[in-house]
């Protein structure tokens, strides 16, 4: 069975990753997991934050001489900024309350978990429901990438919209719509957006929000190719793959919306328009002529690529703040507090969700391939 726990606060001393269940002797190099945490800190509009941390993995159990044990695999990622946040998150009693927060900010944590947890220093939640968590995620992501890649599997995310900037008409999502160049486009990109002209309306779009003290939101796909037929059940509710996708992409911060395939156009036409035709070839290959479904039907993998595309909400750290309450007091006040954070996090946001999709499809892959070793898990997979 595969599982992971991470742990950390955003301005502690280290984000702490323990990941269970990969099969022993698979390799794995620590300089592809540090690539995807820079990817991750990338892209316009993201804060000074990014500009402190250089984010690295260390491990510190699990792995020899370049290869898993097949034990439980522990990761850290050291928070650069802890020296500036010391005393203030020191672990150790303090005689009095140091820069207690109370004024809350709408759409965040703040509000909902001072009530949950019955604090009175909203820094105690801010800290552990901070987006900081998801460098943890995107680390366990690459290890599970690169168990991934040893069955042919890839993942890709790509930006579509930022507010009211985005491609116009519906975009194809069979093998033959993302070629390898878009990819690289993508990459290449501040925005992670293949469209170069767009990218530029993108970033003016951010600039504009800048300006006025606001945040942007934005829609961002992830694509895996090369999954194989038959990952997921639909013999129970929670062994639905889109079930365990919709809650790894939905669990990313910010995130309110997700869909699968053509998702919520779906809805709005009619099945001899929507469904995807199947076919099969004299070379025993099976395929359909599109992809509304988006790679899974009946909660299981069909071969095509999986697609899914999430909507992120603009982030509620405004450097002009809206109106709020201030906890201590009670008193309805003309401005939440503000603090150092991202202007758009898309393009970020959608590394994550590459990390979300590389986990949901691990435990899938191990749960019907599984395997003490990865010679093992190979052999079942051949089989």
């Amino acid at each position: 069975m595969f599982r992971f726990l991470t742990a950390g606060e955003s301005h502690g001393p280290a984000l702490t990753m323990v990941v269970e269940g990969l099969p022993a002797g698979l390799t794995i190099e620590k300089t592809l997991i540090d690539a995807d945490l820079r990817r991750r800190q990338g892209g316009y509009g993201r804060g000074g934050r990014m500009k402190i941390e250089k984010d690295a993995v260390r491990f510190l159990s699990g792995v020899r001489h370049g290869k898993a044990l097949g034990s439980p695999i522990t990761m850290q990622i050291e928070n650069l900024d802890w020296v500036n946040w010391e005393e203030r998150m020191n672990a150790a009693p303090v005689e009095a309350d140091m820069d207690v927060v109370t004024r809350v900010r709408p759409g965040h944590a703040d509000f909902t978990g001072a009530m949950k947890y019955g604090q009175s220093d909203v820094r105690n939640v801010i800290e552990r429901s901070s987006s900081r968590e998801t460098a943890s995620r995107v680390a366990v992501g690459g290890l599970c990438r690169q168990l991934l890649l040893q069955f042919g599997i890839t993942i890709y995310s790509h930006v579509l919209s930022i507010v009211d900037v985005s491609y116009e008409g519906e975009r194809g999502m069979t093998r033959d719509a993302y070629p390898q160049e878009m990819w690289e486009a993508v990459e290449a990109s501040p925005m992670r957006c293949a469209d170069a002209a767009l990218t530029e309306k993108m970033i003016a779009r951010i600039l504009e929000a800048k300006r006025d003290g606001d945040t942007c939101g934005g829609v961002f796909e992830v694509v895996a190719f090369g999954s194989p037929i038959g990952l997921g059940s639909y013999s129970q509710w929670d062994r639905r793959l889109s079930t365990r996708l919709g809650m790894a992409m939905m669990s990313i911060p910010s995130v309110k919306a997700m869909e699968i395939g053509a998702g919520f156009a779906a809805a709005h036409n009619t099945g001899s328009h929507v469904h995807d035709v199947l076919r099969h070839a004299e070379n025993g290959q099976w395929s359909h002529l599109s992809n509304n479904a988006g790679g899974i039907e009946g909660g299981i993998t069909n071969g095509e690529p999986i697609v899914a595309r999430v909507g992120v909400k603009p982030i509620p750290t405004l450097a002009h703040p809206l109106p709020s309450v201030d906890l201590a007091t009670g008193e309805n006040i003309d401005q939440s507090r503000y603090e150092r954070s991202d202007v758009c996090v898309v393009p970020a946001a959608g590394v994550v969700g590459e990390a979300m999709m590389a986990i949901v499809l691990t435990e899938a892959m191990i749960e019907k391939f599984g395997g003490d070793s990865i010679e093992e898990m190979l052999k079942n997979y051949r089989n």
